[in-house]
């Protein structure tokens, strides 16, 4: 990871409260076919959930605007993913979710507007975490997928600011920094805590 990029994930870092545990990393690096096949299911999501907000709140015009664009960009990472995918003759087989982001959408507010308010930080949350890992990973790699997860900080970075910005447009700043920070806790927990199975979000692997 260059000077450059340091400084460009060092705020994420702040924002999150921790970083990847070092045994995520070395399982990660052990288990690449699998990282990639996550990465492209997640980047899959990540465009999903930016779609679905955009029906569900069709009256919120700032929202559809950075949403469109937001999932216009998680399909061309998907495509960028499952392109190294091919080339690297790794299948793409069907993988069950971890317990990262249904972890963190349990603590989704039922009732409006907080509910529309939790789902923008839980966005925030996720795409700093992907960032935040991308950096992490990105020294450890070999050229060709270091300087595609390198390449990747920039969006992810912006993804996060754009999901927090679209929270403080629908809850006033106090109401936003109580949720984040309930919310953060959870997410903290989550990747620090032993998990069954590795996934690109997945807490510390019970074996490595």
């Amino acid at each position: 990871m260059s000077k450059s990029q340091a400084v460009e994930v060092q705020p994420i870092i702040e924002f999150l409260g921790s970083e990847t545990p070092k045994a995520w990393i070395e399982c990660a690096l052990k288990n690449q076919d699998i990282l990639l096949i996550d990465h492209a299911n997640c980047e899959k999501k990540a465009a999903s959930t930016a779609l679905n907000l955009m029906y569900r709140y069709v009256d919120f015009p700032q929202l559809l605007q950075k949403l469109s664009r937001l999932a216009r960009e998680e399909l061309r990472h998907f495509e960028q993913v499952h392109a190294i995918m091919r080339k690297r003759n790794i299948d793409y087989p069907q993988l069950n979710a971890s317990r990262y982001a249904g972890g963190l959408r349990d603590q989704v507010s039922k009732h409006e507007p907080m509910r529309l308010v939790d789902t923008l930080i839980v966005g925030a949350i996720i795409e700093a975490r992907s960032c935040e890992r991308f950096a992490a990973l990105a020294p450890h790699l070999d050229k060709e997928l270091s300087e595609f997860y390198g390449s990747l900080l920039k969006s992810e970075s912006r993804h996060f600011m754009d999901y927090l910005a679209l929270a403080r447009q629908v809850a006033d700043e106090a109401q936003v920094a109580h949720r984040t920070e309930a919310l953060l806790r959870v997410e903290n927990a989550l990747i620090a805590d032993p998990d069954p199975e590795f996934r690109f979000h997945s807490g510390v692997p019970l074996a490595v």
